[in-house]
């Protein structure tokens, strides 16, 4: 029996963990305050003409080199088990996979992040991910960080949207994220995405999602509505809900409806697409019948 395959996307830092992964002990560890990690990244990225998240790499390296702190890929895992969630986001991701279950529907869970993929493979919720798209070092035969494998920045996000969209995870598989697969033929189809962020750099995804018959959901917290309401009369969203992902909240009911709408769309398209075939079967039918008949006639004729 077909069982529709729906997909949900977060973005990770202040999205489903409260503030950026680097400020819970990387940067307390080598000596800095968030305002002056993310100050200097900046001010690197603008002097160098650079990319945001490039630099931003390039300062967790230069800054744990002088406060001689390891730069090894363990040492970058261990920073996972600090994160702090939103209320609920442990729970979450089993909750509403079982919901999708209880529905007919398979759920997958996908993180695009501009973060550390590092970090988010030390986080509890790590395993929950079918994939997680994020950046991520290379590392030397010491196992010490020496250049930057993987940069997801805020505009390259949307090409893990077609990664998901056809099934082609693999990042060094560019041949076949390419190749041209017709959208009945595809994964997971845009329509069936949620993707939830918090903010500005989210925005890209969102859009994109949206215009495709997915839906986006920008999340805020502490109240501040005003971080994501533009985003809603802006038409990048099309909801807005508090990051509280506990079982009953409204992002949960939100996320709920939508899956069920979902699932009615999937059905209804699929007994459309199966009315057509079946037509263009009778179709045929009565031209091969029409022939058939025209044949014998003829042969007939000629008797």
């Amino acid at each position: 029996m077909h069982k529709p395959v729906i997909a949900l996307l977060y973005d990770f830092d202040k999205t489903l963990c409260t503030k950026d992964m680097q400020e819970f002990m990387f940067i307390p560890d080598v000596g800095q305050t968030p305002e002056a990690f993310w100050s200097e990244a900046d001010r690197l990225s603008k002097e160098r003409n650079m990319d945001g998240i490039l630099a931003y790499m390039y300062q967790m390296l230069e800054m744990a080199h002088a406060a001689r702190k390891p730069v090894t890929r363990d040492a970058f895992v261990r920073l996972g088990k600090d994160v702090e969630y939103y209320p609920g986001v442990e729970e979450w991701f089993d909750e509403i996979s079982r919901f999708g279950e209880s529905i007919g529907a398979e759920v997958r869970h996908y993180v695009i992040s501009s973060g550390l993929h590092e970090i988010i493979e030390g986080s509890s919720i790590y395993p929950k991910f079918t994939k997680v798209f994020a950046c991520e070092f290379l590392y030397d035969e010491n196992n010490a960080a020496c250049w930057p494998k993987n940069v997801v920045n805020y505009t390259t996000k949307t090409q893990f949207l077609f990664r998901i969209n056809k099934g082609v995870l693999d990042v060094s598989d560019d041949a076949e994220l390419n190749r041209y697969v017709p959208e009945d033929e595809r994964e997971i189809p845009f329509r069936n995405m949620i993707y939830i962020g918090d903010g500005i750099t989210d925005v890209p995804c969102m859009k994109l999602v949206k215009v495709n018959g997915g839906y986006s959901i920008g999340v805020y917290h502490d109240e501040k509505i005003e971080k994501v309401g533009f985003l809603l009369t802006d038409g990048r969203v099309d909801f807005i809900e508090p990051a509280d992902y506990q079982k009953d909240s409204p992002l949960m009911q939100t996320v709920q409806m939508i899956m069920k709408k979902m699932i009615v769309a999937d059905s209804l398209i699929r007994r459309s697409r199966q009315q057509e075939e079946q037509e263009k079967q009778r179709v045929l039918s009565d031209k091969i019948k029409e022939n058939q008949y025209e044949n014998k006639k003829g042969k007939e004729d000629q008797e």
